[in-house]
């Protein structure tokens, strides 16, 4: 009986994915029909609701909301033209030095920010006309802002990192999550410019004229108090003064009154900010809800061994076993947002990897970075869809640039799988 369920509970999954029913509401549902296979009616839909009640009962889950609310206030509240003036007088006078800005600015709000949609929407909008009125394409800017907004969500504070620590079941902390991102986040968006530079020499993009030391302190003193909430928010996790979701209400009070202060946003733009915010949560809450009742179901029957068994049975090498794994996440991420992907499948592979010897923060970034490579592609991809919105251009136009990114994204995915220092160096710096 327990494999019929198991057949029914994917089977169900995909098919409802196919028919284009949205990701949460699949989850639930499929989760619900392969358990009343199981037992009754009355007690399976309790079951159900019971699991999704305590899934988002957790202190550390408060982070979300403030973060959400953290990153729309900065989303209007300019300072990303900060971000993006500071980006351009570091990098601009080298060749392609636009491209280089696109991804340092897009870093540096995805970091602050926690998101990579309030990235590639806040540094697309301004970066792309930006970048065509100095020849380059459309279709390439786009594929920049898609791929380097993704840096982000590895660069701490950042929301998918907090739904992983839960995920977890404890086994990796918060702040050890937050201080191991920092590497690898900086490692791809490295690994990108580096291309881009190949891209500009080939296609002797332009460059602009050398900014004045003088200018680029005036641009840095400007977006110095952007940048110190990253000190505040990751210096203050990892110093032990205050929780993860403590910093979230921090970085909130933090944006609010330096928007006001710098007079982007007045209190009557709180409202609707709120109203935003409170529907991006209630989406991502509901998304943790349902996965948090397919999670359990895995456990309930027992799917987790199964697959480890498996794995541990059919491959001797642990090398084999990784490109194994990243290579079914990373189809995974093509077609399931991040959130539940993070949810359902951390309790299915998380067994297998500590058994071959990865730490779980270790195996947490790899995970991440997985999924934020299925940001970028079709048919879900919702960086993709909403960076090419953003350009302007159709999805078919940014494919083909946006492949040899994926490329290197791909490529610093094997580095970071394969070369655990890259992550786990910094927590064990700080005993983390």
């Amino acid at each position: 009986m327990e494999v019929i369920s198991i057949i029914v509970l994917f089977a169900s999954f995909f098919t409802l994915l196919m028919l284009k029913v949205p990701v949460a509401y699949s989850i639930g549902i499929s989760t619900t029909i392969s358990l009343l296979l199981n037992i009754d009616k009355l007690p399976g839909l309790t079951t159900v609701a019971q699991r999704m009640t305590t899934g988002i009962d957790s202190f550390a889950l408060l982070a979300i909301p403030f973060f959400v609310l953290a990153g729309e206030i900065m989303k209007r509240g300019g300072i990303a033209n900060r971000l993006i003036n500071f980006a351009k007088s570091l990098v601009a006078s080298l060749p392609g030095g636009l491209a280089y800005v696109n991804v340092l600015a897009s870093m540096l709000f995805g970091a602050i920010s926690g998101s990579a949609i309030a990235a590639t929407s806040a540094i697309g909008s301004i970066m792309t006309d930006r970048m065509e009125e100095e020849g380059y394409p459309r279709e390439f800017s786009a594929s920049v802002n898609i791929t380097s907004s993704t840096t982000g969500l590895l660069i701490p504070p950042s929301n998918i990192l907090i739904v992983y620590a839960l995920a977890s079941g404890g086994t990796a902390s918060v702040a050890a999550l937050f201080i191991a991102g920092y590497l690898p986040g900086i490692l791809l968006g490295v690994a990108i410019m580096s291309y881009i530079a190949f891209v500009a020499i080939t296609r002797k993009f332009a460059k602009g004229s050398r900014v004045p030391l003088a200018l680029i302190w005036t641009y840095f003193r400007k977006a110095f108090f952007s940048l110190l909430l990253l000190v505040i928010v990751v210096g203050g996790i990892v110093a032990g003064i205050f929780t993860a979701t403590e910093a979230s209400a921090i970085a909130v009070l933090y944006a609010a009154v330096l928007a006001l202060v710098y007079g982007d946003i007045t209190t009557k733009d709180f409202p609707d900010i709120l109203l935003t915010s409170a529907k991006t949560t209630a989406v991502v809450m509901f998304l943790i809800c349902t996965s948090m009742a397919m999670s359990w179901l895995f456990s309930f029957e027992g799917i987790p061994e199964l697959i480890s068994g498996f794995l541990l049975e059919q491959f001797s090498n642990k090398i084999v076993i990784f490109l194994v794994i990243n290579l079914v996440l990373l189809i995974i991420g093509t077609f399931m947002d991040m959130t539940p992907a993070v949810l359902i499948f951390t309790p299915i592979f998380l067994p297998v990897v500590v058994a071959l010897g990865m730490h779980p923060v270790h195996f947490g970034i790899v995970l991440v970075l997985n999924l934020c490579i299925g940001l970028c592609t079709p048919p879900v991809g919702t960086i993709l869809f909403v960076g090419s919105g953003i350009a302007n251009v159709s999805v078919s136009q940014v494919v083909k640039p946006l492949l040899p990114f994926l490329l290197i994204m791909v490529i610093v995915l094997l580095l970071i799988t394969y070369i655990p220092e890259i992550s786990m160096y910094l927590p064990r710096l700080f005993d983390l």
